[in-house]
């Protein structure tokens, strides 16, 4: 269950949009969830019109009109053009939350969705649990969303009923931290990156509104993240990153140590504008945890050469980032010769071998493999997706698994293979969305890596993860492999290269589903894992949900 929380200060034109039609007019049936008991009273839960609406707002708002009190938050901007930073108040007496599902995990009930909002507010102090005088606010539901996912939307209004104004101080982690307890206690499918050290970085509002404003298919992080993980995991050195990322259409710039610049200490990157608009950056960070540039480094050979190199790239993009030319052009400039799919077929094979000696425990090491394969996902969706497909989907699920903490990651062993070679290969061939041969080899091994950071999770106890991959595997993944060459069986010839039955498994993995046999794991350790959650029984499991 996933919270999303904005704050402003019109409760009548937020009561209105949630009453109302909908931006793509998919609201249906909107209605009154849960409540302050005296609101719900009056309103009732009957279907929400725009008269019902502002009566709602205008309740909701009475303590801060009849009390005088204003609530206000101070903010800081950066003026595009002159850098300089000036601070600005406004009003912010509402507190505004959606609680989602993933579209793919049910609906609940009305019933089930009150009770959790109840004590959802409860906990985040604005009602009489606190100690302190109630806060009044409600829970809309009103259908799905455009993307089919289950949710609630709460209103809160900030000033309480005796005048004192409620704290909103960290509430978007005090939100995290709630809906995980209510996960467990509700029986919902558990969010699993925070018990296992994962985090995925959160979408803001403006980004969402953004996206909508311009009618982009995915928000400008999800974009840049793909191009940047694409580029990161083709890259044999820093330089070559640089590169890569500018040629994806990518600005990108370095931000040097301070008082140096011959020191890179970290790079954001944006999406080209136009009409003078100036361009949103994003460090590396924000885009994931395992994009920052010392994360980053942890997978890359570290030499002198390599390290002047990546500096004469740097200073290049910093003197002017839409104007960039590569100081020493490199492979990436070229067209992959032939007999390099082989190759890097076999060296994920031999990755995949190597996996046998690393335990299920060691998440710095299993985070670069999901970071390798993750990138290759997201190389091949550059090249032959124009909107994000099933490719970038699998590539977004893999890095989950790739975000760990900091204090807990480690460079990459150099004996340790990769995926990058796929990567650069399924990013640079020419054949343009034609599934070959080669690139069916490739997606075997590639399904045969995902298969092993699902049996890690499961060894670890993570069994919430490796569901959630397995979904993917068997959906995303299916719709890839069918346009792809037909998998040769043991013992049939492929024009393109040998297969053997260990690497043809995995793509009938991913055509048929995960029920279909396959070899052993790599994973070498069984851990015990831990025993999943198991839901309530009774009536109020009315639909299996998660996140």
């Amino acid at each position: 269950m996933m919270p999303n929380i904005t704050r402003g200060s019109r409760m009548g034109g937020l009561m209105v949009y949630l009453a109302g039609p909908g931006r793509s007019n998919e609201h249906e049936e909107q209605h009154l969830v849960a409540g302050n008991s005296a609101i719900v009273a009056m309103h009732g839960y009957g279907v929400l019109d725009r008269e019902t609406a502002l009566a709602i707002a205008k309740d909701l708002d009475e303590p801060r009109v009849a009390l005088g009190v204003e609530v206000t938050r101070t903010q800081s901007i950066t003026d595009p053009e002159t850098g300089a930073v000036h601070s600005t108040t406004t009003p912010a007496d509402v507190w505004h939350c959606s609680l989602s599902l993933r579209a793919d995990e049910g609906q609940l009930s009305d019933e089930k969705w009150g009770a959790i909002a109840q004590d959802f507010v409860d906990r985040m102090g604005f009602t009489e649990a606190s100690g302190k005088a109630e806060c009044r606010w409600v829970a809309v539901r009103h259908g799905l969303s455009t993307n089919g996912n289950d949710h609630v939307h709460i209103a809160v209004a900030l000033v309480r009923e005796d005048g004192t104004k409620a704290s909103t101080h960290n509430d978007f982690k005090k939100a995290q931290d709630t809906c995980r307890d209510l996960e467990r206690e509700y029986g919902l499918q558990q969010l699993s990156s925070r018990e296992h050290g994962l985090g995925e970085r959160g979408i803001k509002p403006a980004e969402q509104e953004r996206a909508r404003r311009t009618g982009a298919v995915e928000v400008d992080a999800h974009r840049l993240e793909r191009a940047v993980r694409a580029a990161a995991a083709a890259s044999v050195d820093e330089g070559e990153f640089v590169r890569r990322v500018r040629r994806a259409g990518v600005l990108i710039r370095p931000r040097f140590a301070a008082g140096r610049d011959d020191v890179v200490a970290g790079y954001s990157v944006a999406l080209r504008t136009e009409h003078g608009t100036p361009p949103v950056w994003y460090g590396g960070g924000r885009l994931a945890r395992d994009l920052t540039l010392p994360r980053l480094r942890e997978g890359w050979p570290d030499s002198p050469q390599a390290a002047q190199s990546a500096v004469d790239e740097w200073k290049a993009t910093s003197r002017n980032p839409w104007q960039y030319r590569p100081v020493s052009p490199g492979r990436e400039e070229n067209e992959p010769a032939p007999e390099l799919w082989q190759k890097y077929s076999d060296d994920m094979r031999r990755m995949r071998d190597e996996l046998r000696t690393v335990p299920p425990g060691d998440r710095a090491a299993w985070a670069h493999v999901a970071r390798d394969t993750a990138g290759a996902f997201a190389a091949w969706s550059q090249r032959v997706e124009t909107t994000p497909g099933p490719l970038a989907a699998t590539s977004r699920e893999l890095a989950r698994s790739a975000q760990i903490k900091a204090h807990t990651s480690k460079p990459k062993k150099v004996s340790m293979g990769s995926a990058g070679g796929a990567a650069m290969l399924l990013m640079q061939a020419a054949s343009q969305g034609q599934g070959t041969m080669a690139e069916a080899i490739l997606m075997r091994q590639l399904a045969r890596l995902t298969v092993a950071i699902i049996d890690m999770h499961k060894a670890i106890g993570d069994e919430v993860r490796a569901a959630e991959i397995s979904r993917t595997l068997n959906s995303q993944m299916a719709t890839v492999a069918s346009r792809l060459p037909e998998v040769p069986r043991k013992g049939e010839s492929t024009p393109a290269a040998d297969v053997d039955e260990r690497t043809a498994e995995a793509v009938r993995i991913a055509q048929t589903g995960l029920s279909a046999p396959r070899p052993g794991s790599p994973v070498p350790t069984k851990i015990e894992p831990a025993k999943p959650y198991q839901p309530a029984t009774g009536p109020e499991q009315d639909r299996g949900i998660g996140r």
